[in-house]
């Protein structure tokens, strides 16, 4: 026993040796950085901690502050990891325009680093070769405009649907009183049946598909916590610990949903042999069709795509697509609610363009713009990833007079830069009627005081699918019936704080009651 506490003590001796040593290092690093490269100015450091202490509940909002005093570039060491934060349209234009290359590479956080790589991840795999075919199958095959308008009837049933449960939701309770639905719920389930959709040609959130519901339960977990904040991306020495155990409990319920999208994607292959070749050139291809027959060249691109790698693109999709959907969809009914006055310009617009017996189609989407409007100053207010995803210097360069070394974490807070009160006036205010006026601003990455998807190489490639999903998502809602606000609660009264998790999401959702439309009812 004595023997057995022995060794323990002496493990222990040496691991405190081993930090105390890597302190050591990190600090000569920090100081010779700081001396000798010339990076860009920040506040004031903690040995090993960093500027961690001054993340707060916000980070994004911390930054912002920080900015105001340090400049629109700035350098933070969140523990021995060295960040730069870009806060003002002027130095993103720069850093997308000129220097898109070399800071196009991707920091990899803990809870993204999975048993087998990064095989097949358009996220988080390093710019070159592999990213570059992934990117080309997303632009040329999943979101290029021919097959987007062919799937068309795909994104309207997924939508019909939800407006269907939310007006079965309305009808159970309309005998009892204050009873109110969490629309950020409905957003999702559309969402995820959308994805679901587009990869597999099947609802997997269907009361007769349990491998559906086991899947989305695994793929739910997955994305709370990728949203956690890990001590071990900001002290390496705690890497092998994994002392919150995010790490070890992500890649459990990751290879949880990769056993069942496997089921699926052997049920399709099964399917595939079955049907003659006619039958199957007849037949729409989803993106499930797109990733079995693919066939690259052997050389930089593989000659089919793995199982795993198949995978990994299906479950990244979904974690990709859902949680952003949901929260810009949510903010944008919590914004419509508070300003009852927009709320009411948005239906008007609807209700008479549309009239009311008819449903909202995508073609109708152009001769709506205030609804477009409305969906823009949303992702201007509330863009689903403040920070866009982590970008990293792939090698040491200069930027903005700045010593930028190699690894070094970059940040593009785009939230700030959606409220930097030098480009937009009344920034704080919710006011669609900014995005009306002439040469008004898109969020296809060219306007760099409006990127809440980003910009350059690694802009969202699911741009063209988000702007016909959002619009006619909410539109449906907003046309098909009237919301009051739960338990009485004022507009003015209504809970707007944030929290972040994988996305920026309402700290307290969305809780309201839906009354359906009655036709005569518009200028009541």
């Amino acid at each position: 026993m004595q023997k057995m506490e022995y060794y323990e003590v002496a493990g222990l001796t040496i691991a405190i040796l081993l930090w105390v040593a890597r302190v050591i290092v990190t600090e000569r690093r920090r100081r010779r950085l700081e001396a000798v490269g010339q990076l860009p100015p920040g506040p004031r450091w903690w040995p090993v901690v960093g500027n961690i202490f001054q993340l707060g509940w916000a980070p994004h909002e911390s930054f912002a502050k920080l900015a105001q005093k340090h400049g629109p570039i700035m350098t933070l060491w969140l523990g021995s990891m060295s960040t730069v934060v870009i806060s003002s349209n002027e130095v993103a234009r720069d850093m997308f325009k000129n220097h898109d290359v070399v800071l196009a590479g991707r920091k990899i956080y803990e809870a993204m680093k999975g048993d087998h790589g990064n095989e097949g991840s358009l996220i988080t795999a390093q710019y070159g070769p592999h990213w570059r075919m992934l990117r080309r199958l997303c632009t040329t095959e999943f979101f290029v405009t021919s097959r987007l308008d062919a799937m068309r009837g795909v994104r309207s049933r997924c939508i019909d649907r939800m407006v269907q449960f939310v007006e079965h939701a309305s009808s159970s309770a309309s005998n009892t009183t204050n009873t109110a639905i969490d629309v950020g719920r409905y957003f999702f389930l559309m969402a995820f049946n959308l994805i679901g959709n587009l990869m597999f040609s099947k609802d997997l959130l269907d009361p007769k598909s349990e491998r559906g519901a086991k899947f989305f339960y695994h793929a739910n977990k997955v994305m709370e916590l990728a949203g956690k904040p890990n001590v071990a991306d900001f002290l390496p020495v705690l890497r092998w610990l994994d002392p919150q155990g995010i790490r070890r409990t992500t890649q459990f319920h990751v290879d949880r949903a990769f056993e069942i999208a496997g089921e699926f994607i052997k049920d399709r292959m099964e399917s595939m042999e079955e049907v003659t070749t006619l039958e199957h050139q007849d037949k729409r291809k989803d993106f499930l069709d797109v990733l079995l027959e693919f066939r690259g060249n052997g050389v930089e691109e593989p000659s089919s795509f793995s199982s795993r790698t198949i995978n990994v693109i299906v479950f990244e999709m979904f974690t990709a697509g859902t949680d952003t959907t949901t929260s810009t969809l949510e903010w944008a009914m919590a914004e419509l609610l508070h300003n009852p006055i927009t709320l009411r310009k948005a239906q008007d617009e609807l209700r008479r363009t549309l009239g009311p017996d008819n449903k909202l189609d995508e073609k109708d989407i152009e001769n709506l713009p205030y609804l477009k409007a409305v969906i823009k100053e949303t992702l201007r207010l509330h863009p689903p990833l403040p920070f866009l995803v982590p970008h990293m210097a792939m090698d040491s360069c200069k930027f903005q007079g700045y010593y930028i070394p190699k690894e070094t974490q970059v940040l593009v807070n785009v939230w700030a830069i959606g409220r930097d009160p030098k480009t937009w006036e009344d920034p704080l205010k919710f006011k669609p009627e900014r995005f009306l006026e002439p040469n008004n601003l898109d969020y296809k990455g060219h306007h760099f005081e409006f990127i809440p998807f980003g910009s350059g190489r690694r802009i969202c490639p699911a741009v063209p699918l988000v702007s016909r999903v959002l619009p006619v998502a909410l539109g449906s809602l907003l046309h098909s019936f009237d919301w009051v606000l739960a338990d009485g609660i004022k507009p003015e009264e209504m809970d707007m704080t944030e929290r972040m998790g994988i996305t920026l999401r309402k700290a307290v959702p969305l809780k309201v009651i839906p009354i359906p439309y009655k036709k005569g009812h518009l200028g009541d």
